[in-house]
């Protein structure tokens, strides 16, 4: 087989691709550009494992990158084990195909376990005195020193939070490289995720995006011309493009004030209670998955979802079947936000009872994602001087809080999840124009892209 690397430029969309990014220019100029018609929910789990199996959520079972483990009677976020993807990823079709045929994952998601050569993840450690600390997950195990040794912690504090920076998006690609040097890698999978940060933050149209693509654009150049020099077929793709919003819209409280949601109080907090309560939402960028414990009341759910202003669509069983979501994670109810508008989390109705997780970075506590995490609280006055304060008492071994983040939802100027216009989608980038018959493919088309760079037939 031929040997292919897969960049994974998150939010990177045709209509970004201009001045700020000559290189990533020059490279679809060579070559030849698609545009990526993405599954529903258009979110990194889901993008990622329809890219990798060829199938759409209700075959692979991602509906989001998080959903109500029934089971359990928890939500839960950003899990790891590549056992949750539920249908033949990309690299053990390639091996069934030729026994020689090696995978190295670089920060794709659902890394943990899986089948392929060569994995790294980020996996922070968790001591029991309640520090957060940057590492990552390896397979093989001794990868994780040679990295580190070679490039440093991995800076996962830039990895996303109100410090994200280029910084990781270039030690992944380092890593990259580093892998690619010491093993006989067949496919490569990396992920770069900065322009995620900027985009949410500041939305596409903002002055600001050009300094974060030009910092992107140098190091998906670099890995391009790092991979083509060793006489590797290089794919440029995207999950998703980000859009511009300016409305959270806030499902949860909305079910609460009509009854529906239960809380527990903890230390005078509360709590989402998700298996006692009727019903609940869990939000995802402009996707929101409404699980129904009370099947009596699921039409008065229906009703409020519909009434309620900023959502554009409530799927059904007819709807979800429809757009491939008809799986046992999803909710009775998929909620689509309107194009400028996202979905909270949010279920407290006064901030003062707010949980404590709800003002740090905790992505896997929060009961649905939340973007406000890539921002610093503007009320505080010296902010900085919080965090340092609060960084000396980690250092010390002190148990601490690092409670920087606001409760301010309007913050956040970009998101995605549902459709949008060609020149605002994902993409699809390769060298070999007779692989792309259509300008336009579905994001099931990607997996067999992939494998037919790897065998190097566009038959």
């Amino acid at each position: 087989m031929r040997k292919t690397a897969v960049l994974n430029v998150v939010g990177l969309t045709p209509d970004l691709l201009g001045e700020a990014t000559p290189r990533l220019r020059a490279f679809v100029d060579r070559g030849k550009l698609a545009t990526v018609t993405p599954t529903l929910p258009a979110v990194t789990c889901t993008a990622q494992s329809t890219y990798l199996t060829g199938t759409h959520p209700d075959q692979h079972g991602v509906v989001a990158n998080g959903w109500y483990f029934r089971d359990e009677s928890e939500i839960k976020f950003w899990r790891q084990s590549n056992a949750l993807v539920q249908r033949p990823k990309i690299w053990e079709t390639a091996r069934a195909l030729d026994p020689t045929f090696t995978c190295a994952n670089l920060f794709w998601w659902y890394n943990m376990y899986s089948s392929v050569d060569y994995s790294v993840t980020p996996r922070p450690m968790y001591p029991a005195d309640g520090r957060k600390l940057p590492d990552i997950y390896t397979q093989p195990a001794d990868l994780r020193p040679a990295l580190q040794e070679k490039f440093g912690q991995f800076p996962l504090f830039n990895f996303w939070g109100p410090n994200t920076s280029i910084r990781a998006t270039q030690w992944i690609a380092d890593a990259a490289k580093w892998v690619a040097e010491h093993y006989d890698v067949t496919l490569t999978l990396v992920y770069l995720p900065h322009l995620d940060y900027g985009l949410q933050r500041f939305g596409p149209d903002d002055p600001r995006m050009a300094a974060e693509l030009r910092e992107l654009d140098t190091v998906c150049g670099d890995l391009i011309d790092f991979y083509q020099a060793r006489d590797t077929e290089v794919i440029v793709l995207s999950e998703y493009g980000i859009v511009p919003v300016s409305r959270p819209i806030h499902l949860n409280r909305r079910l609460r004030e009509q009854g529906l949601i239960a809380v527990r109080e903890e230390l005078g907090r509360e709590l989402l209670d998700a298996g006692t309560s009727a019903a609940f939402a869990v939000a995802d960028h402009q996707i929101a998955h409404v699980y129904v414990n009370d099947p009596a009341r699921l039409p008065e759910v229906r009703s409020l979802l519909q009434e309620t202003e900023g959502v554009a669509e409530v799927l059904d069983e007819a709807g979800k079947r429809a757009h491939h979501l008809d799986h046992p994670r999803s909710g009775e109810l998929v909620a689509r936000a309107a194009p400028d508008a996202w979905f909270t989390y949010y279920y407290w109705l006064d901030d003062q009872r707010a949980p404590d997780y709800a003002r740090t970075v905790d992505i896997h506590r929060k009961p649905g994602f939340d973007p406000v995490e890539l921002f610093l609280d503007p009320t505080l006055r010296l902010p900085k001087a919080k965090v340092g304060v609060t960084l000396l008492k980690k250092q010390l071994g002190f148990r601490y809080l690092m409670d920087v983040i606001p409760l301010d939802a309007s913050l956040v100027r970009g998101s995605h999840g549902v459709p949008t216009a060609p020149g605002a989608g994902p993409l699809f980038v390769t060298q070999r124009p007779d692989f792309l018959a259509r300008s336009e493919i579905d994001a099931t088309d990607v997996c067999g892209l992939i494998l037919s760079h790897l065998q190097g037939d566009a038959g």
